[in-house]
């Protein structure tokens, strides 16, 4: 699906609110978790609330503006080219940014004292409730809870402060003050946990512990959070290399916008989840959140999968130099930081405008901005300045310069090949069509291109691990759509019907077979990277983080060998097998892995037939469909032939079909694409009974029953 050409304009929304005799002298708030681009609000014909930036919350204080009866709220929402917000004009932009209330709004009730939102009350670090860890060890680490109070009732109220922490619903410790909170007063009230022998939180072992911030008046429980928090230290050693905890870790990473066909932004909490999954399950252990603020359901995910985040403010090639522009931008990273300070996946605040020539007295004081609102915290921009520099290979290949701070790849693979000036130590590359260069391959471009793409990635991703760099995020996780072309931009490891490349295999390669975990694809691996036709490529790759790989073509052995590193592999964690056959004979290749002489995974693929009928899958990436509210799932046709191979063909017409609580999202007909069509279905509650067919004119049909 191509969008090049989002629609741009306002847009209204009207919503009753009938008065609930429950909201008597309570306060009444309302939280939008995104609205794009400017929004203006009204209750009962007032105005009441003006919000500049699509990516980040705001609340608006109802209370006053409430009757007994019914009450209307209207919103009216802007998304068109705004200069004193940003980006560039959508024309000129490479990704889309969409509009509408594309996450969720919520009602909030409280009692005259309560905790306030730290998005409402605009406290310099400050508001709701603040998390830090000023010592972490293995044996005893210290956890600060800060907690910011409001008392809008015209007495003064004596409260207590409880704060608990559980681990696995198991309470290790509970810390309570009491204090007088005066009549129209607010205050912070700060406490300390002593935590002994805690379970750190890291990408490997992402240990959550839920800590319960409840608020009481004379024993009575007013207002209970809950959230879940991750003690950890990030840190860097004299050789600008991270520790985490302690202990040195390389952040192997990727880029991800955070669209889906046909909907834009406007995914579930559960389809943010999912991305997560899959990043994960690709060998991931950081992702850089590019090229602004990503939802709070994927940081989530990313707290509990063991995803580092480095985070991002919203900005791409534009700066203006007008205070009320300079403003906005000093506005969106403080909301950013106070919307995501506590949760410990997020390593580093990038409020950066990237690949934006920006004043360096901005860069000041964007990067005094971060330790402003959460002291001690690191920033990271492509300008120095920051704490942490971050370049792009394809600027680092120009104009490299031995870095004297932490170092982070922030984006490679993709725009060096695209421009046609990297490929340095391909042996073939001078022999290849400048469409056949590149990493931008659609899932549909067939096997050479496909292993060219992977071939791009390996190249630059070893050519980073040269580097003193302490992560690099590779160019992009999904396929997208972008304002400025009329075309998919293709970089991704996966398309933007989340379908895996070839590439995606590599990442999943360099991770290690030891680490195992229940909620992704995760351990020992092995992967052919090929179609096996007539047309393909008799250098088998094969990719695997075992330490021997076996193939075996129509059962009789071609070799068993150990990794070979080069010039494209020297620095690797786990290079390709290549193995060699003479011909090309049609038949089965299958690949066996080995770790320490026993056998840990296998995989085979057959050279495929004609299409002789179509199959379905669903693909939940083992996150359950939402229940009680709406979701977004993605459904796979496959063609096969009449042995049940993959079929690879592409242009085949596929249609779907759907009964009960479904809707197809996309057109009813599609053509294939590597012998899939893929569908995006929206849900609304469980899908019990509800059924999915697919049809192939001559394939026949296959249906799928929740």
């Amino acid at each position: 699906m191509i969008v090049n050409n989002q629609w741009q304009g306002t847009a209204w929304y009207q919503r009753a609110l009938p008065w609930s005799d429950s909201w008597q002298d309570k306060i009444v708030l309302i939280r939008f978790e995104a609205a794009m681009k400017v929004a203006d609000v009204w209750l009962n014909g007032k105005k009441i609330g003006h919000h500049k930036g699509g990516f980040l919350p705001f609340t608006l204080d109802l209370t006053d503006h409430l009757q007994p009866g019914d009450n209307t709220l209207l919103v009216k929402l802007d998304n068109r080219d705004n200069e004193l917000i940003g980006p560039k004009p959508v024309s000129a932009l490479d990704f889309n940014t969409y509009g509408g209330l594309y996450r969720s709004v919520s009602l909030v009730v409280k009692e005259p004292v309560h905790i306030t939102d730290e998005q409402m009350v605009n406290k310099v670090a400050g508001g709701g409730v603040f998390v830090t860890y000023p010592a972490v060890d293995k044996a005893q680490s210290l956890v600060n809870i800060t907690t910011h109070l409001h008392n809008r009732s015209a007495a003064n109220k004596s409260v207590t402060v409880r704060q608990t922490l559980r681990f696995k619903d198991e309470v290790i410790l509970s810390e309570e003050k009491r204090i007088i909170m005066s009549a129209g007063a607010d205050r912070k009230l700060e406490q300390q946990l002593r935590v002994n022998q805690p379970r750190l939180w890291s990408p490997d072992h992402p240990h959550l512990y839920e800590l319960e911030t409840a608020l009481l008046h004379n024993d009575e429980l007013i207002e209970r959070q809950s959230r879940k928090i991750g003690i950890r230290e990030f840190v860097f050693n004299d050789s600008h290399q991270l520790l985490i905890n302690g202990e040195q870790v390389f952040l192997r990473g990727v880029n991800r916008h955070q669209e889906y066909p046909h909907v834009g932004y406007a995914l579930s909490p559960q389809a943010d989840y999912r991305d997560a999954v899959r990043i994960k399950s690709a060998g991931f252990n950081y992702v850089r959140l590019s090229h602004y603020p990503h939802s709070p359901a994927f940081i989530k995910a990313a707290d509990e999968l063991g995803l580092v985040l480095l985070n991002a403010i919203l900005g791409w090639q534009f700066y203006n130099p007008d205070p009320a522009f300079q403003a906005q931008v000093i506005e969106t990273c403080r909301d950013l930081i106070r919307r995501d300070r506590n949760h410990p996946s997020v390593m580093a605040w990038e409020c950066s405008l990237n690949e934006s020539a920006m004043p360096e007295e901005f860069v000041a004081e964007l990067d005094n901005t971060v330790k402003e609102e959460y002291p001690g915290a690191l920033s990271a921009g492509w300008m120095h300045g920051y704490d942490i520099y971050l370049q792009a290979r394809q600027h680092r290949l120009k104009h490299y310069e031995e870095p004297t701070q932490p170092y982070n790849v922030s984006e490679y693979g993709d725009w060096e090949y695209y421009a046609q000036n990297a490929g340095l130590n391909q042996d073939d590359w001078q022999g290849l069509k400048e469409e056949e260069r590149t990493s931008r391959q659609l899932l549909g471009s067939g096997e050479k291109r496909l292993l060219q793409q992977a071939t791009n990635i390996q190249e630059a991703h070893n050519d980073n691990l040269q580097t003193p760099a302490y992560a690099d995020g590779y160019w992009v996780m999904f396929d997208y759509n972008r304002g400025y072309a009329d075309d998919i931009e293709a970089s991704g490891i996966m398309s933007l019907y989340r379908q895996p490349k070839y590439s995606y295999y590599f990442y999943q390669s360099q991770r290690s077979p030891d680490l195992r975990s229940a909620a992704y694809d995760s351990g020992p691996m092995v992967f052919i990277a090929s179609d096996w036709q007539s047309n393909s490529n008799t250098d088998i790759r094969v990719y695997s983080n075992a330490d021997e790989v076996a193939l075996y073509l129509n059962d009789q052995l071609v070799e068993r060998k150990i990794p070979q590193r080069n010039r494209l592999s020297s620095h690797l964690s786990h290079p390709p097998f290549t193995f060699s056959l003479a011909e090309f004979t049609p038949g089965t290749l299958r690949a066996e892995a080995f770790i320490d002489g026993q056998q840990v995974a296998q995989h085979k693929v057959v050279t495929p037939g004609e299409a002789e009928r179509v199959t379905l899958a669903v693909d939940t990436a083992g996150v359950t469909i939402a229940s009680e509210s709406s979701d977004l799932i993605f459904v796979y046709a496959q063609l096969r032939d009449a042995n049940g191979n993959p079929v690879y063909d592409n242009g085949i017409p596929i249609s779907l079909t759907t009964t009960g609580n479904l809707e197809l999202v996309n057109p009813e007909l599609v053509v294939s694409e590597r012998g899939q069509g893929a569908f995006l279905i929206k849900t609304f509650g469980e899908p019990d009974g509800a059924t999915i067919t697919v049809e192939s004119p001559e394939l026949g049909a296959a249906s799928y029953t929740f």
